[in-house]
């Protein structure tokens, strides 16, 4: 049943209010991080009182859960329609690259994405990228192809892909060489594991 024109103003109305809280404490994290957020600053900055955001969201945990999910909703989107590969090398390239160039094309996103929790934890979305990026590093160490541990190939991969999305997000006006985040992603690919064909020597096109 369609909702009725009164239903459907309120409806938007409390989306457009949920959009506009959610929108005010990314920009307030990303501007002071964790520490230096607060309900107050958050009431300033979306012109929304404590307690609307109470009942929006249940309290300030329950606000950052909220954002972190939706922002690691949208990364695990992107990853999950990253074509499937039966070579988990190619596989772990193909995520990398997609990753990398989420967090280019998305800074504020990604700031917020990698800022550390008051408590340690991660969303469910987290835990699933998470998942993704390590079944192609589980599947090259079954196989024997890691020349690394595979807990320090994995630290490896996202140390690279970090240094990759803040240099090209924090120095846009640098001539960076073209195609550098896939040729540095191959190179570290490479040099973690053993090839098993051309296309892990040389590389395969996006």
């Amino acid at each position: 049943m369609e909702l009725q024109p009164a239903a459907q103003r309120r409806q938007r109305q409390r989306e457009q209010t949920r959009r506009a809280i959610l929108e005010a404490t990314e920009s307030l994290l990303v501007e002071g991080g964790a520490q230096r957020f607060s309900m107050r600053r958050l009431a300033d900055r979306c012109g929304y009182t404590a307690p609307t955001v109470y009942h929006y969201f249940g309290d300030k945990q329950g606000l950052l859960d909220a954002l972190l999910e939706e922002r690691f909703e949208q990364l695990l989107k992107r990853l999950r329609r990253v074509p499937t590969s039966t070579d988990p090398m190619q596989r772990a390239r193909q995520l990398s690259r997609a990753f990398v160039r989420f967090g280019v094309a998305h800074p504020t996103h990604y700031r917020l994405l990698i800022a550390p929790r008051p408590d340690g934890s991660r969303p469910p979305s987290a835990e699933k990228c998470i998942e993704l990026f390590d079944e192609p590093m589980q599947a090259l160490a079954e196989q024997g192809r890691l020349v690394l541990d595979q807990h320090a190939a994995q630290q490896a991969a996202w140390a690279m892909m970090h240094g990759l999305i803040l240099l090209r997000s924090e120095r846009p006006d640098h001539p960076w060489a073209r195609n550098l985040s896939n040729q540095a992603i191959d190179m570290m690919l490479r040099g973690m594991s053993a090839p098993e064909s051309p296309s892990d020597r040389n590389g395969a096109p996006e």
